[in-house]
């Protein structure tokens, strides 16, 4: 099995507790900022946060990913207003997007660990670790949108998953050239 290191940590210094904090912070924040960037559709706006779950995924690694999603989680429950529109709260979380909510830590995670197991060489290998998450993620978003508002499954899926899927596509491959030209730069850098 091939590992690969996330691009964060091969960026160096020392791996100490404070710089993780730092990152799951940077990482939450980023997360916070992107859901504001969003295109209003019903039931689920259209945001830049799996644009930064894939960024996040693609360097932090599974664990470090995983984390910053919880702590993104943890602060809309706790009021802040980091969801789509300034959204925030348990209410929120618990709303048609609460499966999207709850996948984005497992998109994080899976993106990492996709990276770790060697899905790091280049722009198509990194695009298909974003993208393969990315998609997944409408399973449990779309159950949860089923389960929560008077759409039959159907009508979830043509709701939650397909206007979406462009987007997706895109938004995989802006990952990829971000983190594939990051570590070009890094590269360059190193003797």
């Amino acid at each position: 099995m091939i590992v690969s290191t996330p691009l964060m940590a091969a960026l160096g210094g020392n791996d100490t507790l404070v710089r993780k904090l730092a990152m799951v912070l940077f990482g939450s924040v980023l997360v916070g900022m992107s859901a504001q960037v969003s295109v209003p559709m019903y039931p689920v706006p259209m945001t830049l946060q799996t644009l930064a779950i894939s960024l996040i995924g693609l360097t932090y690694g599974a664990r470090l990913a995983g984390v910053t999603l919880l702590a993104y989680l943890a602060q809309g429950a706790a009021g802040l207003p980091v969801f789509a529109g300034g959204a925030a709260g348990l209410a929120y979380m618990a709303g048609p997007t609460g499966g999207f909510l709850l996948g984005f830590v497992a998109m994080a995670w899976l993106t990492g660990l996709l990276v770790e197991r060697g899905l790091a060489r280049g722009p198509g290998q990194l695009f298909l670790a974003a993208f393969i998450p990315a998609l997944l993620l409408f399973v449990p978003g779309v159950l949860w949108l089923w389960a929560v508002t008077p759409l039959d499954l159907e009508r979830a899926v043509m709701a939650g998953a397909v206007p979406f899927q462009l987007g997706g596509v895109v938004k995989s491959a802006v990952a990829a050239l971000i983190v594939s030209g990051a570590w070009t730069a890094l590269r360059s850098r190193k003797p």
